[in-house]
């Protein structure tokens, strides 16, 4: 979850290393530091706070980072807590008892407490409560002399989940990185090579890239970087090329990204579907080889994704007719999940590293199920292990909470669906040109669905002193509020809940009174009556509603709301990726009224790879 960069080159290392943090500032944290090589040793500046701070203390420092030596090497860190409160010494990185290794770290180093009562022993001391220190101080115990040897000895020492990026004061011309379990990306440039855990840090200086797999060790030189497995033997890895830009990860004129992401939706839709349909048929090389015999399917995620996977279950039902199951991937991995050869994992995840999703994809696997990753970057961990995988092309998303990559996600898995239906025989030719056509017009679909956004915010503001919010909808619509409602609560740190809203009559309604505001979204035609009924029902005690309707369903409108919101007629497999909208804009002008952090709320980060 907390950022890592490291630079080893020619250049001034702390200017490159200050602005790639400020990229890797979407992924959430509570301090920042920095530590370069000058003057013949480690230097370092750690701070508690945003990196503003940081920056303002490396620049007021005359000795940071001025040596003519010809070799440049550097590691910066934002920390979110895991061990220990937020705090300057807490922060990363951390420099060992003998001032010669520098360390920052990602993950939990799980048997932390074990070593640190070792090291003591050892008359080692500690300034932190973190884990990150005692592996620092393990490794300059170990280290006589040989950096790779040292840094080596201590990984295998260590359980857990981590990425460790180490420099040392006596070899100022190598970097080492580390991965287990947590990403870890290595940049090559000309005459300089970088080391990251999100490819944005370095957009903008090199295209070529590779990922460190499960235990692996690279070693950097400015003109080199080597592979190696735990046990020292060197190994191989290839060089991927990516697409994005600056642009794609700069605002681009907007005040902030998430709104930028909301409104890039129908090109990020556009960009993902289009690949996949040739010849008026849906086109997934990826799972040719995926089994005739595979009768029922999981769905694993975690937040936003798994309101995907909540979002589909019913297009899989209904015209794949596979039995589909949704589970949050941190329950699915403690239970005992009825899976077999017989079964499809779909692992969805939009950096393809988020921890209890890719433990999920390793419990499917070793159960003998197929599995399936459903990611945004490519040769991530989850994309890596999966015996499928098929990628969103939404490009890089910056905001914390997911609005582009989740429209992206919602359109690969109309095309599973689609796919699985006409390999499974389910559905005839002409439904599907159908499904095709309209499809292929979503993305125009989703940019009339954007030109709601100033009356959302007129909305809004006439609602900004409630500090209760219930969503309701039955179906499908259901699944689009419980993703309505955590896009609330992320973003404007007010509470809120989705219900069925069939379930207000069995205790929920309690909590009704006057001037709470309800939005109730009513796009399914089967239970759009029901739903209406459910809006009287809230409004008899007080309610205020607020309601998302389908245009051809407003006439049928009897009961008085406050507010529609109306989406065009689409089939109903789709509707989500339009009912979504006015959900996003809402939360996006309740967090602006508010004067919350949008792109970066409290305490939440982009990429969880810690459970």
């Amino acid at each position: 979850m907390c950022g890592i960069v490291g630079y080893i080159g020619k250049k001034n290392c702390s200017s490159f290393l200050l602005d790639a943090l400020e990229k890797l500032e979407y992924r959430g944290y509570d301090s920042a530091g920095i530590a370069v090589y000058n003057d013949h040793k480690i230097n370092l500046i750690k701070k508690k706070g945003r990196i503003s701070v940081l920056r303002n203390a490396v620049e007021e420092d005359e000795n940071f980072d001025t040596d003519d030596s010809p070799f440049k090497v550097g590691i910066a860190h934002t920390r979110w807590a895991t061990h220990g409160k937020p705090s300057d010494v807490n922060a990363h990185p951390f420099i060992g008892p003998s001032g010669k290794i520098a360390i920052l770290h990602n993950g939990i180093i799980e048997n932390y407490i074990e070593l640190k009562k070792s090291l003591k022993r050892r008359n080692v001391k500690f300034a932190s409560q973190t884990d990150s220190e005692v592996a620092c101080a393990l490794i300059d115990t170990l280290y006589d002399g040989d950096f790779f040897k040292a840094v080596k000895d201590a990984v295998n020492l260590l359980e857990g989940a981590f990425s460790l990026c180490i420099i040392c004061a006596d070899y100022p011309n190598m970097m080492i990185g580390v991965k287990k379990d947590t990403p870890l990306i290595v940049g090559y440039g000309e005459n300089e090579n970088y080391i990251a855990s999100d490819i944005s840090a370095f957009i903008g200086k090199t295209k070529k890239f590779c990922r460190l797999g499960e235990c692996e060790i690279a070693l950097f030189k400015d003109d080199s970087v080597n592979f190696y497995d735990f046990n020292g033997k060197k190994i191989k890895k290839d060089v991927i090329t990516v697409d994005w830009n600056i642009k794609s990860s700069s605002k681009d004129g907007f005040d902030c990204f998430t709104m930028k992401e909301i409104m890039e939706q129908p090109s990020a839709v556009r960009d993902t579907i289009t690949p996949h349909i040739k010849n008026s048929g849906i086109d997934i090389p990826e799972l040719n080889s995926l089994p005739d015999d595979i009768n029922k399917i999981y769905i694993v995620a975690c937040g936003s994704a798994y309101h995907v996977g909540a979002l589909v279950k019913y297009s899989f039902e209904k015209i794949a007719k596979i039995t589909t199951i949704v589970d949050l991937a941190s329950e699915f991995r403690y239970r005992s999940p009825v899976i077999d050869e017989h079964t499809l994992v779909i692992i969805i995840s939009q950096s393809g590293e988020t921890a209890d999703s890719l433990a999920a994809l390793r419990e499917s696997k070793n159960r003998g199920a197929k599995t399936l990753a459903v990611v945004n970057v490519v040769g991530s961990s989850i994309a890596a292990e999966a015996d499928y995988v098929i990628y969103t092309w939404a490009g890089p998303e910056i905001g914390v909470a997911t609005t582009k990559a989740l429209s992206a996600q919602l359109s690969i898995m109309y095309l599973v669906v689609l796919y699985i239906s006409k390999k499974r025989g389910v559905i005839s030719d002409l439904a599907m040109k159908k499904y095709i056509q309209n499809l292929l017009t979503l993305p125009d679909y989703i940019l009339q669905m954007l030109e709601c956004k100033d009356k959302v915010f007129e909305i809004s503001k006439r609602y900004m002193d409630r500090d209760n919010i219930f969503f309701i909808g039955r179906g499908i619509d259901y699944a689009v509020c419980r993703e309505g409602s955590l896009k609330f609560k992320e973003l404007s740190y007010l509470h809120s809940e989705a219900y069925a809203a069939g379930e207000l009559k069995h205790g929920t309604i309690s909590l009704v009174e006057d001037g709470t505001l309800v939005i109730a979204v009513l796009t399914d035609k089967k239970l759009f009556e029901k739903t209406l009924s459910n809006i009287c029902e809230v409004q008899a005690r007080g309610a205020s509603c607020f309601a998302v309707v389908r245009e051809d369903k407003v006439s049928e409108f009897d009961v008085g709301v406050d507010d529609i919101i109306t989406i065009p007629k689409v089939p109903s497999i789709f509707l989500p990726s339009l009912s979504v909208i006015p959900l996003q804009f809402f939360a996006y002008y309740s967090a602006l009224l508010h004067e919350r952090d949008i792109d970066k709320p409290r305490n939440l980060a982009k990429s969880v790879t810690v459970e």
